[in-house]
């Protein structure tokens, strides 16, 4: 049967640059009239470029060294045939209005003449500067990775750089080089803007998702460890390329993640309809998640209290059927015109009354010596049915100690009974103890009785956008 799903698939955003306060241009700074849009991205490379050598104009050493002592510049290799190469260069980046042909052309002289380490980052910031105002995307990339392999970057500033050089190296859909160059910031010390997670998505940009899954994983997993924040969009990223690409075992971890971490009626509502959706249950299971899904107020429409009218059965808990109908009704979301909900809850009424004249009858069979295994649950069920919580664990007590019981169902319903009266510690332990199929949905249960008993707030996020 079809369930009702609603989950946000949010595609990978523009990458989020860091403003890193004014800087100075190392061979420019880039002029724009006033009120001309720049883009996070273009800005953000434009200040990676300034401060790598503190500059605006690069000197032979025999000219340096005329400057006055107290204004002079950390002594760099820089020889006079690189000077001749590169000033040409910066003076057609530096003209208005910009010639991108004469740019260009002369970045072959420029890299000819590198002869040291602090040429080519002075070369690759040429490059950088050259790509942005020209926006060439493969130049920056190219200025960047120049100006990281020359050893000359500060330290306090190289994991940026990579960071940076990870991000048009994913925009050129080049993914394992970006993949590469996040780790490598993550390495230096670089925690700004996601990183980590950026590491995932290029996974995911490749197909593979099991990787980006247990990537974004260890990511969620180790900052919660440090005590810091996570963003709700991770998780829901993680369990929308689980669920989507039918790895269900990850979709559970992430169901069970989101509404623990993020508890809300669209948490709850989603990884309830995930698991009904994917988790091939048949009806006694997928009545104990729609009975979560009731308890969180999770339902969304007329479409899943149909299931769980059909779940329920009104031959075997006609009670709890005429319940669910009318709660359906009260909130608007069950039509009592369509005639199946019209006659079920006909039938339903009926049979509900007959049940509770049987009750007394059922319980005393029930506890009787020897009672089978069938009378036992039967009480319970009808009992759990009719609100009658703590009869319920009684019997599902008992059951448990019966030869034949299918142990994860009854112990998944004496948690739910354990619930209702309140026993949120009693229950926890019930619904820890279930193993096998029913063990994703008992974990669903466990965090809603955690909650219950000790009410958490939402986990903190970070301040950054979603």
């Amino acid at each position: 049967m079809a369930k009702n799903i609603r989950i946000e698939l949010r595609q990978l955003r523009s990458f989020p640059f860091p403003l890193l306060g004014a800087q100075h241009m190392i061979f420019t700074n880039i002029a724009r009239k006033k009120g001309s849009p720049v883009s996070k991205f273009a800005l953000a490379l434009a200040l990676v470029a300034g401060g790598a050598l503190g500059v605006t104009a690069l000197e032979a050493p025999a000219m340096a060294a005329k400057k006055k002592k107290e204004e002079k510049a950390p002594q760099l290799a820089i020889s006079k045939e690189f000077v001749a190469a590169y000033q040409p260069a910066k003076d057609a980046l530096d003209a208005e209005p910009a010639d991108v042909a004469a740019m260009k052309a002369h970045i072959p002289t420029v890299l000819a003449a590198i002869q040291s380490e602090d040429e080519r980052n002075a070369a690759g910031s040429l490059l950088l500067n050259i790509g942005e105002k020209s926006k060439d995307a493969a130049l920056q990339l190219q200025g960047l990775e120049m100006m990281i392999a020359s050893g000359k970057v500060p330290a306090d500033r190289i994991g940026l750089y990579q960071f940076s050089a990870g991000q048009l190296a994913y925009q050129a859909e080049n993914y394992s080089q970006a993949r590469e160059s996040f780790q490598r910031a993550i390495a230096s010390g670089y925690s700004e803007n996601d990183v980590e997670v950026f590491v995932a998505e290029s996974y995911f940009a490749e197909d593979k998702i099991a990787e980006g899954l247990a990537s974004l994983t260890q990511t969620i997993e180790t900052r919660k460890a440090a005590g810091l924040p996570i963003k709700e969009s991770w998780v829901r990223r993680g369990l929308a390329m689980a669920y989507n690409n039918k790895l269900m075992n990850e979709a559970n971890k992430y169901s069970l993640m989101f509404v623990r971490d993020f508890p809300s009626d669209d948490s709850w509502g989603d990884s309830i309809a995930i698991m009904l959706n994917g988790g091939g249950y048949q009806n006694p299971e997928i009545l104990d998640l729609l009975r979560l899904a009731r308890r969180t107020g999770s339902f969304r429409d007329q479409r899943m209290y149909l299931d769980y009218i059909d779940a329920a059965d009104y031959r075997r808990l006609p009670a709890e059927v005429v319940s669910i109908i009318d709660e359906g009704k009260a909130k608007g979301m069950v039509d009592m015109s369509n005639a199946f909900v019209a006659d079920t809850r006909q039938q339903a009424s009926q049979r509900a009354a007959q049940d509770q004249k049987d009750l007394p009858g059922l319980m005393k069979e029930g506890r009787a010596p020897g009672a089978s295994l069938n009378s036992v649950l039967a009480a319970g069920d009808t009992l759990l049915s009719l609100g009658r919580a703590a009869d319920a664990e009684e019997f599902y007590t008992k059951a448990l100690g019966v030869a034949g019981v299918n142990t994860p169902m009854v112990l998944t319903r004496l948690g739910i009974a354990q619930v209702d009266q309140g026993k949120y510690t009693e229950a926890e332990a019930s619904f820890n103890k279930v193993e096998g199929a029913r063990q994703a949905i008992a974990n669903l249960w466990s965090a809603y009785a955690a909650q219950k008993m000790a009410p958490a707030p939402a986990a903190p996020q970070s301040p950054m956008t979603e």
